[in-house]
């Protein structure tokens, strides 16, 4: 019942998406050959009509084969939004591409010579913007209706464990999901054992009589891992009644971030953590971006650097810049520059300690350039050398690393990529002074969840919340 009605909620998507198409089309159609604005002859409409009405034939099921591939018909009840919009983009994004490509080969061909290039663009434009809002407003409805008892999905629990737990925890907080626990089976927990609603109501061994009854859409498997010997047997029991089975391990524990999968020949190989810059594409990607982008920051930022280093030189004696030992990509040693702050004869105690508020061996100027940032301008330089990003983890000192490598778990995973001259932990406020386990929190999630676009998104932050200290002084 449950699947069919899957089936019906995939076909109403298709439906939905073939109709936003063909609007979007015919309405990028009509402002570009129904209104005044571009400037279209009686003669080329007359003579294109039926090209453009061709193409729109094509294309609506064009797009609809762009979305499957890009994963837009799955049936992905936690799917993040952020996932749903991406594919949306990256499907619109090569449906423009190959649209353009077409009409440039096909250039010498009257019909495609004067097919409209704006309308192309203006079709891009509104088919995106139509197919988001429609996609989550769909969303809303559905989760208002799972919310509310409708279009359930029925699971049943093999194995009572942390994992289990877990799953209960997560879906107790998410009705919209949809999901309706009936039950766990478990071999040493007591009948009627109940955990947040959810009993224990039989042993593993009464599944095969249960699945019989096809009265259940999924099972999750969430043996505790000292019965991971009975696996085979009740993947094969599930398997035999068709029944959809997922498996939820219960050692997320110690593995606490999404792994990553790697099919080695037929060898299913788990990565302890997914750290998508290891991947020789993203990475030459983001050193690309550092490399163009540092250097258009160099130039813009060059006149206030220039008058700082001046105002440095004139106010107080000593070196302009103020280099530190910091601890880089694989654990490597490197020097950090900055514009020094601290008058010349307290500038060597830097090295090895913090300051407090009001510290009197701070300068003025140094004041000022510590509080809006301006001191770690000279960064820049490190990011051009390849010792850092312009995003990424900020680096510490090798004695705050030997430290907090002892107590924070987890702590070293930072040094899988280049340190950054601001990052997600930075523009959520966390510097400076603020809890060290937040901030590795925050730069875990961008090390394990980079993307191109998280880049630009924590630059432009950087803008609005990364410049101004308010922990300096």
């Amino acid at each position: 019942m449950i699947k069919d009605n899957q089936k019906r909620l995939n076909h109403f998507h298709v439906v939905l998406d073939a109709c936003v198409i063909a609007c979007a089309y015919a309405l990028a159609w009509f402002i570009v050959n129904g209104t005044s604005w571009f400037n279209v002859t009686g003669h080329n409409k007359s003579a294109m009509a039926v090209v453009y009405l061709a193409a729109g034939v094509l294309i609506v099921p064009f797009y609809l084969i762009l979305y499957a591939f890009f994963h837009l018909y799955t049936p992905k009840r936690v799917q993040g939004r952020r996932v749903e919009l991406a594919n949306i983009f990256k499907a619109n994004i090569i449906g423009l591409l190959v649209i353009s490509l077409i009409l440039y080969l096909g250039g010498k061909n009257e019909y495609f010579h004067n097919f409209s290039r704006p309308m192309v663009f203006l079709f891009f434009g509104i088919n995106l913007f139509a197919e988001i809002l429609m996609r989550n407003i769909l969303r809303i409805a559905l989760r208002s209706m799972r919310s509310k008892g409708y279009n359930q999905k029925h699971l049943l629990l093999v194995g009572y464990s942390r994992a289990a737990e877990g799953f209960i925890d997560r879906v107790n907080v998410n009705p919209e999901w949809g999901y309706k626990i009936r039950g766990i089976l478990d071999d040493h927990e007591e009948w009627g054992k109940e955990y947040k609603g959810v009993r224990v109501i039989g042993k593993i061994d009464d599944l095969d009589t249960i699945l019989a009854l096809n009265t259940l859409d999924e099972i999750a498997i969430t043996l505790s891992i000292q019965e991971y010997g009975k696996l085979e047997k009740i993947v094969a029991g599930c398997e035999k009644s068709g029944v959809h089975t997922k498996f939820i391990p219960d050692y997320y524990n110690f593995i606490p971030t999404r792994p990553f999968m790697e099919d080695l020949q037929g060898l299913p190989v788990i990565h302890i953590r997914h750290v998508p810059l290891t991947n020789l594409l993203n990475a030459t990607m983001k050193r690309t971006m550092d490399l163009v982008g540092g250097m258009m920051a160099l130039i813009l930022f060059s006149p206030v650097m220039l008058v700082t280093a001046i105002l440095i030189k004139a106010t107080s004696p000593g070196p302009v810049i103020f280099c530190q030992e910091r601890v880089g990509l694989h654990n490597k040693p490197f020097k950090m520059y900055k514009f020094r702050s601290m008058a010349v004869q307290s500038a060597a105690k830097e090295k090895s300690q913090w300051t407090t508020p009001g510290d009197p061996r701070v300068t003025p100027i140094g004041r000022f350039i510590r509080k809006t940032s301006i001191d770690e301008l000279p960064q820049l330089f490190n990011v051009l050398k390849g010792d850092m990003s312009l995003v990424g983890p900020r680096p510490e000192r090798p004695f705050f690393v030997e430290k907090f490598k002892e107590e924070i778990p987890r702590y070293m995973i930072k040094h899988q990529v280049r340190p950054g001259m601001t990052g997600w932990a930075q523009v959520n406020g966390y510097r400076g002074d603020t809890s060290i386990t937040k901030r590795i929190e925050h730069d875990l999630y961008y090390i394990e969840n980079w993307t191109l676009g998280f880049d630009f998104k924590i630059m432009f932050l950087t803008v609005f919340k990364g410049f101004i200290n308010k922990n300096a002084y």
